[in-house]
């Protein structure tokens, strides 16, 4: 059965002038369900994640910190967001839906959370929109007790996923894999295991045949049993945060490629929507849907 982590608290506590286009995550829901891709047994209420589970890729300094909200300004000010208990408990438990979705994944295929992909977190501080790192806090989950050995993560956001290199360089247990525009955010990468940069501009097929070549030869070599997806659509034309220009076949096609790959290779997957920031509020939630649909049609 298909498990999607949802929960009401992705109403993002935010003011008005700072929720668009988080309104996002109170669409997708919705929009699956008028769409018949998902029923309410599809979908699953996390809770907020453990300390102890959190404090398996983030310092303890940092986490204390952020939950007592006594991050100094100059801490605060990289993560984009006025800081409230509202919202570091909204990211406790997208980051607990991430790791419950990669356990559903080892039984199910594949998992997705309507929200996660916050991948400009690292070890001790957050940045971009991001408090906590949910895929890593959920690979290191599944190392630690043993449910997987070796993984990939594969990001596919517009922005390079800065702060899960920085959490897994020295890990090799965990392989990172990032595309990404080039000349945008964050403007000092970090070292991946493997960064492909795209240009500005860059459209359906320069990307779709670099992934087609390069995410079957990162399987072969990595040899991994599971694999972290970061499915940002901030790649797409319309995006305001985003410098490429994908259409919405193309990520749509995207997300069926590598879709594919995990089934042909036997392969459980766990999905974090990541970024998704066009003019155009529609076109991002149809991204997404696209993303959720596909995981349907491929895996069930």
């Amino acid at each position: 059965m298909l498990k999607i982590a949802w929960h009401t608290c992705y109403k993002h506590p935010l003011k008005e002038n700072h929720r668009f286009p988080m309104v996002k995550y109170e669409l997708i829901p919705l929009q699956l369900v008028r769409e018949n891709i998902c029923e309410e047994e599809n979908f699953f209420n996390p809770t907020p994640i453990s300390e102890q589970n959190v404090l398996t890729t983030h310092s303890k300094a940092y986490f204390d910190k952020l939950c007592a909200l006594e991050l100094t300004k100059k801490e605060a000010r990289p993560i984009g967001f006025p800081l409230s208990n509202a919202l570091v408990q909204r990211e406790k438990i997208i980051v607990q839906g991430t790791l419950q979705g990669a356990v559903h994944a080892l039984k199910n295929a594949v998992s997705l959370n309507i929200a996660g992909g916050t991948h400009h977190a690292f070890s001790d501080k957050g940045e971009a929109f991001c408090l906590l790192n949910d895929q890593a806090i959920a690979a290191n989950y599944l190392i630690t007790k043993k449910l997987a050995h070796k993984i990939l993560i594969v990001d596919l956001d517009v922005h390079q996923g800065n702060g899960t290199a920085e959490i897994f360089k020295d890990n090799p247990k965990v392989f990172t894999l990032s595309f990404h525009g080039k000349n945008n955010y964050p403007f000092k990468k970090e070292i991946s295991d493997l960064d492909v940069e795209f240009e500005d501009g860059t459209e359906d097929d320069i990307y779709l045949t670099k992934l087609s070549q390069i995410l079957p030869k990162t399987i072969k070599l990595v040899q991994p049993d599971f694999i972290f997806y970061l499915a940002g659509v901030d790649v797409i034309k319309n995006d305001k945060l985003g410098k490429l220009a994908l259409s919405i076949e193309g990520c749509k096609n995207r997300d069926e490629m590598v879709f594919e790959e995990c089934k042909k290779n036997n392969i459980p997957v766990q999905v974090s929507m990541g970024g998704g920031y066009s003019s155009q509020l529609k076109e991002i939630v149809d991204a997404h849907v696209n993303t959720f649909r596909l995981a349907r049609d491929i895996f069930f």
